[in-house]
């Protein structure tokens, strides 16, 4: 297939390329290069250079590459800076989001797969979490994500397009390619592989008094190439919906930390902080649906490979794509 791929110089975009291109399908990657990295890319996709928010840019790029099919990664996705200036999040994910679907529509393209988010529940009513769940964002992200997931479905009954939302969890791990290089970074296990490296002191635990076993936040990582997997099922069979991407089984801050010294040798020291207003004591998905449906099948559940595959990236390149 020919894909359309937004934001691929970015961490899951730029791994879902590479994924898609060891699978022979073409990729043209959009990407305005504000937050990702040109080293980014794979070098066997197209690259165009644009932004969702001229619409002209878009348009012009999607009439060009005329595809089978719309990968859409582009997104701003803090949640603290969403909070501070939520005008940006909802010109960029949402107005920026009806540009590609505008452009779509005038290429005569259908297909559509769209990166969602579980912030679209906000604080689940139940763990594991299903996709029936009501949908209640508790930051203006979530709430930008949900709303241009609510533009798709009314893009699909009155315009014959087909949308996937694949709502995932934590998304962690590299390829012996590409990795997790963001400015700034507010995942734990680089930031914990970070003081490994030397580039921190320590890591900061933001709560030990949470609901769980060991008073920290249980969250769900999942590997990026299994991330990048769930999206090539969705764009190759003729399925619409949502579908939640997760391992179905979650880890404390704690024991991610323990795991990172286990993998580094390093003793990362840890500190606790206060804890950050709204986070939930649990995020775990189920995943059934997308087993179900799409056939997934994670290959890489285990915390120790994931944390083992990103350290070895970060061993690989020091400086993230800055070299």
């Amino acid at each position: 297939m020919k894909i359309f791929l937004t934001g691929g110089a970015g961490y899951i975009g730029s791994v879902t390329t590479e994924c898609l291109l060891n699978e022979g399908h073409e990729v043209t990657v959009f990407d305005n290069l504000e937050q990702g990295h040109r080293a980014a890319i794979d070098p066997r996709a197209t690259f165009l250079q644009g932004d969702l928010r001229e619409r002209d840019e878009v348009r012009e790029a999607m009439l060009s590459a005329q595809p089978d099919a719309v990968m859409h990664f582009a997104a701003y996705a803090l949640v603290g800076e969403s909070m501070q200036d939520p005008m940006k999040y909802f010109r960029n994910n949402v107005t920026g989001g009806i540009h590609l679907v505008e452009a779509m529509l005038a290429a005569d393209v259908k297909r559509f797969i769209f990166s969602s988010t579980c912030a679209t529940y906000g604080f689940p009513d139940q763990v594991p979490m299903t996709e029936e769940l009501l949908q209640r964002p508790v930051n203006p992200y979530g709430e930008s994500k949900l709303m241009f997931e609510k533009v798709l479905l009314w893009a699909q009954s009155q315009c014959g397009l087909q949308p996937v939302f694949l709502r995932y969890f934590n998304a962690c791990g590299a390829t012996a390619t590409f990795g997790e290089d963001h400015d700034p970074e507010s995942h734990l296990i680089p930031l914990v592989l970070f003081v490994a490296q030397g580039k921190r002191d320590h890591i900061k635990i933001f709560g030990d008094d949470y609901n769980t076993p060991d008073g920290t936040c249980i969250r769900d990582y999942i590997h990026i190439v299994d991330l990048a997997q769930a999206h090539i099922l969705a764009v190759t069979s003729d399925k619409t919906g949502a579908f939640n991407l997760g391992n179905g089984s979650g880890y404390s801050v704690k024991e991610v930390i323990d795991v990172a010294r286990k993998v580094t040798g390093h003793p990362i020291p840890a500190e606790v902080a206060p804890r950050r207003p709204g986070d939930p004591d649990r995020l775990v998905a189920s995943a059934q649906k997308a087993r179900d449906v799409l056939g997934w099948q994670p290959q890489f559940p285990d915390l120790e490979t994931i944390v083992a595959h990103a350290w070895e990236w970060h061993q690989r390149h020091p400086q993230g794509y800055a070299e």
